[in-house]
């Protein structure tokens, strides 16, 4: 088995809130994070694809194949948006770099030509990632 990865970075500001609770909770939960117009963030984000190399090729998945695939359905929608108000694919969820991270896999899950989408990796900050490996 051979893991390829491809890192993709881009800026994207966020709110971290719960309709559910009042604004005083969330404040008490989120914090800064909670901020009314929301902050921003240079994400990572480490796509994984799993498999084994194509003998014919000497690859697992073309990287530009993979940077497109990426490119296309995840960069495009959130570099430079807000993911409370821009992002199509996250209207209704508290955009939590763990969700964020679901929402990206359930964009690209399905995608991936050749070998198997392994986990989503999100960094929010040089110290804060998540990562994400399907259900």
């Amino acid at each position: 088995m051979i893991y390829v990865t491809r890192r993709e970075v881009f800026s994207a500001s966020h709110r971290l809130h719960n309709i559910n609770l009042t604004d005083e909770e969330n404040l008490l939960l989120y914090g800064k994070c909670n901020n009314k117009n929301g902050h921003g963030h240079n994400y990572i984000l480490e796509v994984v694809v799993c498999g084994e190399i194509n003998p014919k090729t000497g690859y697992l998945i073309d990287l530009k194949i993979l940077k497109t695939i990426i490119r296309e359905e995840i960069i495009k929608y959130v570099d430079h948006k807000h993911f409370n108000y821009d992002v199509e694919f996250m209207k209704g969820i508290n955009p939590t770099t763990e969700n964020i991270a679901i929402a990206f896999w359930n964009r690209i899950v399905n995608k991936i030509p050749s070998g198997k989408l392994y986990s989503v990796k999100l960094s929010e900050t040089e110290n804060n990632y998540v990562e994400y490996r399907g259900e």
